[in-house]
């Protein structure tokens, strides 16, 4: 279980500022207007917990996942590869920590139209799962099309979803030579080889597309471990995503996701103590909520 305490910020002095404050916090937390209990509040900040438990705020949230990790949303016939939302979902609605919507043990499975009902998706509990990153909708979406199969998307947005990984293609001249000998050229090889995020060698240690299959299939990585994350050994996708989600870049992550879902954009250079104590929180208690809430109750938020 979660907790972020009892306190909140300074409650506002008059009744016109409390009546801001609790659509503030009501439309951040939930997209929706604040209750009659929560207007009449002297203290609408002190209300975050229960707005951070309702249904309305994990479909919010997990809808604002989502987006920030898929470039686009998943078309209406495969609703499914929209791993994250349904997960995150799960993720806050059973109240488990938040590093199990990379690490859990859980699958995505899709579930087909039956007359009007649109097709939607599930999570299964499943021992060999990791999180939303073995689940076949998740796998076929970043499969990639590399020649040898190397699933270099799947070995970017692993780490953008974890730590907000941002990198761009350099180059797309025409005639750029994009195998792996052509990504060991000067301009590509940075980010492909040299690099804690060293795509390829992050996607030698995942399992690959078969080329030769005449449908998406994926078979097991033959390659050695690689040295990765500034030299440390990795062998396979858990050992990458365990090593990823205990490092200080996903706790950084976590809470700029947290000030883009409360304002729209990353944290500002003023609000440093009010990060690092989002941070505090995360990593005290391992539960987003806990990070939001921080930032919500803080003084500034109302203001």
């Amino acid at each position: 279980m979660w907790s972020v305490g009892s306190s909140s910020g300074t409650p506002p002095v008059d009744e016109p500022a409390r009546n801001r404050c609790a659509s503030r916090v009501a439309l951040s937390l939930t997209g929706q207007a604040p209750s009659t209990s929560l207007l009449a509040s002297t203290d609408p900040q002190s209300e975050v917990a229960t707005l951070l438990a309702s249904p309305a705020f994990a479909e919010r949230f997990a809808r604002f996942i989502n987006s920030q990790f898929n470039a686009e949303p998943a078309t209406a016939a495969t609703p499914e590869q929209d791993s994250a939302y349904y997960l995150a979902k799960h993720i806050l609605t059973n109240n488990r920590p938040w590093h199990e919507l990379f690490d859990g043990p859980y699958n995505i499975e899709p579930v087909a139209a039956v007359g009007t009902t649109p097709a939607t998706a599930r999570v299964v509990d499943d021992a060999n799962g990791l999180g939303y990153f073995r689940s076949r909708p998740w796998m076929v979406r970043y499969a990639g099309n590399e020649q040898q199969g190397y699933r270099l998307n799947s070995a970017f947005r692993i780490q953008q979803n974890i730590i907000g990984l941002d990198v761009s293609a350099v180059t797309n001249a025409v005639g750029t030579d994009t195998s792996a000998n052509g990504r060991l050229a000067a301009g590509c090889r940075s980010c492909h080889y040299d690099s804690y995020f060293a795509l390829d060698k992050v996607a030698k240690i995942l399992s690959r597309r078969d080329v030769n299959a005449t449908t998406i299939t994926f078979i097991p990585s033959t390659e050695p471990a690689q040295a990765l994350l500034d030299g440390r050994m990795i062998a396979n996708d858990k050992e990458l995503v365990q090593a990823l989600v205990s490092s200080t870049d996903h706790q950084f992550r976590t809470c700029r996701l947290a000030f883009m879902f409360l304002y729209g954009r990353p944290e500002a250079s003023c609000e440093t103590a009010l990060f690092d104590a989002c941070i505090d929180a995360y990593t005290q208690t391992g539960d987003i909520r806990a990070a939001l809430s921080t930032i919500v109750k803080d003084d500034g938020f109302c203001e």
